[in-house]
C-alpha cells in the first residue's frame, strides 16, 4: 500500500537481489499489463535503489492524499523522503490526536482558520473510539498552510490521553453525537459564530434528539442552541450549508445532496422554526405518505415551484412521480440524466453544492445510490452535475470517480482549498469497506481521501460546455 506521497518501502532483506513480480491494482488508474494479460511489473530488486511504476489516470478526478489516519507519509519517513508535514505540526506529535480512522468530514472557515469534525474515530488503543464528533484546525493555503496538492497539516484537540477529545458537550450523551450542517452566521451583534446541526443517538437509526448547535469559543465546543422535534427533519441546517444573498438577504442554503432549504444567516433565524423555507413544489400539509406527497401546478399547467414554507421535494418523490407519469422527464430537478448513459437516471445520495467562480454555475459532487449489480461499488461511485442556482435544476450528471468494491460515501468539496480561480476542485470521502464484503484497506480504510478534479478538462467541457462568463451567481 502506497503512503499519501505515492511510496513504497519494500523492506524485505531476504529479497536482495531477486526478481519478483508485484502485481498492481488502483481505483480508476490503468496499470501495466504483461504478454499475458496481467497487471503488474517485474523488477530486481537491491537494497538502496528505486523503481517507479507509471499508472495513466482513467477517471476524471485525480487522487491526491489520504488526508486523516495514522502513518500517512510512513514509507517516505522510512526511505528518508522529506513530506509535507516536517515542516508543520502535527504529524508524530500529541497534536495528532492519535486518530486512525475517521468518518464524515465537516469543514467550514470560522475566525481565519479551517474548523474541521468528523463523525466517529477510531484509535489503536482500544476498538472503540469516539463517537461524540472529533475536531481540529488548519490553516488557509494563503495564510501558511501546505498547498492543498500535497496534504492538511491537522491539529487536534485533544484529551488528558492525547487521544481526540468530544467536541459537543451536551447532557446525558447517548451512544452516538454526529454533527452537520457546520456553517458562520451573524449575531445580532454582527459578530461570526459556528453553528451546526446535531443528532443524538441509541444507535444507527435509532435517534433520540436533534437539533441546533452553536460554538462556545471559550469552551472550544459546541452546546445546545435549539431542540428539534425528531419529525421536523428539514427545519435544521443540515448537510453542507452554502451562502447565498438573493435580493439582499444572506441565506443558508442546504440539503443533502441538493440545497432545497434555506434560513436567513443570522444567529436568531437558526433557532427559529418558522424562519425555514424549502424549494417546493409541495403543499404546506404535505405528510410523508405518497398520497400526501403530490406536486402543485399552477394555473398554465407548469410545476408550481416557490420558496415556501412547505417540506422538500427529494429525488424519491420525482422518481415516483415520474414512473407513475405525474410529472414529465423534463421536469425533474433532482434526477439528473447519466451523460454517458442517455435515458438513465442517476440517484444521487449525498453531497455538496457550491457556487464555483470558474464554471459560473453551482457545482454538485455526489455519491450515487444505486441496486445495479453492475455497479463497481455501492456508494463508492461520484458524479459531477451543475445548475444555474443552488436548488438546481440538475440536468446531467457526469462519474467523476469509481472505488472497486469499496465505498466512498459523504464526499465534501471544499471551496477555500480550491485553485486556479476555481477551475481545480478538491473534494474528500470517506474510503471504507463498510457496506462490503471486502476486505479493508489497511491504513486507508475508514478515512478520509482528498482528489481534484479539473473542471477544464475537455470530457466535462463535452459535457456541460464552456463556462458562460455573463452569468453572476
Amino acid at each position: 500500500m502506497t503512503d499519501s506521497a505515492g511510496r513504497i518501502c519494500f523492506d524485505e532483506p531476504q529479497f536482495d537481489g531477486d526478481e519478483i513480480w508485484f502485481k498492481v491494482r488502483a481505483h480508476g488508474y490503468e496499470v501495466p499489463v504483461d504478454g499475458f494479460g496481467l497487471e503488474g511489473f517485474r523488477c530486481r530488486v537491491r537494497a538502496g535503489e528505486r523503481h517507479e511504476v507509471a499508472l495513466v489516470r482513467k477517471q476524471l478526478a485525480e487522487r491526491l492524499y489520504r488526508v486523516t489516519g495514522a502513518d500517512r507519509y510512513r514509507d517516505s519517513i522510512r526511505l528518508g523522503y522529506p513530506t509535507p508535514l516536517d515542516r508543520t505540526a502535527g504529524e508524530g506529535t500529541e497534536r495528532s490526536g492519535n486518530v486512525a480512522g475517521q468518518d464524515s468530514v465537516q469543514g467550514v472557515v470560522y475566525r481565519d482558520e479551517i474548523r474541521w469534525f468528523w463523525g466517529d474515530t477510531n484509535r489503536l488503543a482500544y476498538p472503540l473510539g469516539l463517537f461524540h464528533t472529533a475536531g481540529a484546525t488548519s490553516r488557509l493555503p494563503d495564510r501558511g498552510g501546505l498547498d492543498p496538492t500535497v496534504g492538511i497539516a491537522l491539529d487536534y484537540r485533544t484529551d488528558e490521553t492525547g487521544f481526540a477529545r468530544a467536541m459537543i458537550d451536551l447532557e446525558a450523551p447517548a451512544q452516538v453525537l454526529w454533527l452537520d450542517g457546520l456553517a458562520v452566521v451573524r449575531d445580532d451583534r454582527d459578530q461570526e459564530r459556528m453553528v451546526a446541526h446535531y443528532s443524538r443517538r441509541k444507535s444507527l437509526v435509532d435517534e433520540v434528539e436533534h437539533g441546533v448547535l452553536l460554538w462556545d469559543d471559550a469552551t472550544e465546543s459546541f452546546r445546545k442552541l435549539a431542540a428539534r422535534e425528531l419529525a421536523d427533519t428539514w427545519r435544521v441546517p443540515f448537510g453542507h450549508p452554502e451562502p447565498t444573498v438573493v435580493d439582499g438577504i444572506a441565506y443558508l442554503q442546504f440539503g443533502n445532496p441538493y440545497a432545497t432549504c434555506r434560513v436567513p444567516a443570522r444567529l436568531e433565524a437558526l433557532a427559529a422554526v418558522d424562519a425555514y423555507e424549502s424549494w417546493t413544489c409541495l403543499a404546506a400539509d404535505a405528510g410523508d405518505s405518497p398520497e400526501s406527497r403530490v406536486p402543485l401546478r399552477r394555473a398554465d399547467g407548469a410545476l408550481d415551484w416557490a420558496w415556501r414554507k412547505a417540506p422538500p421535494v427529494s429525488p424519491v418523490d420525482e422518481l415516483r412521480w415520474l414512473e407513475s407519469e405525474a410529472i414529465a422527464p423534463d421536469e425533474t430537478w433532482y434526477l439528473p440524466e447519466d451523460a454517458a448513459k442517455p435515458g438513465r437516471r442517476v440517484r444521487l445520495h449525498s453531497g455538496t453544492v457550491r457556487w464555483n467562480a470558474y464554471r459560473e454555475r453551482w457545482v454538485m459532487i455526489a455519491t450515487e445510490a444505486t441496486d445495479d449489480p453492475e455497479s463497481p461499488s455501492w456508494l463508492g461511485e461520484v458524479w459531477y452535475a451543475e445548475g444555474p442556482s443552488p436548488q438546481g435544476p440538475f440536468r446531467k450528471a457526469l462519474k467523476v470517480l469509481g472505488h472497486d468494491k469499496q465505498t466512498f460515501y459523504n464526499p465534501c468539496h471544499h471551496p477555500f482549498l480550491d485553485g486556479d480561480g476555481g477551475r481545480l476542485i478538491r473534494f474528500e470521502g470517506t474510503y471504507t469497506n463498510t457496506f462490503t464484503s471486502s476486505p479493508p484497506t489497511p491504513r486507508y480504510d475508514y478515512n478520509q481521501i482528498m482528489y481534484q478534479l479539473d473542471l477544464g478538462d475537455p470530457r466535462l467541457i463535452a459535457v456541460f460546455g464552456e463556462p458562460d462568463r455573463r452569468k453572476t451567481p
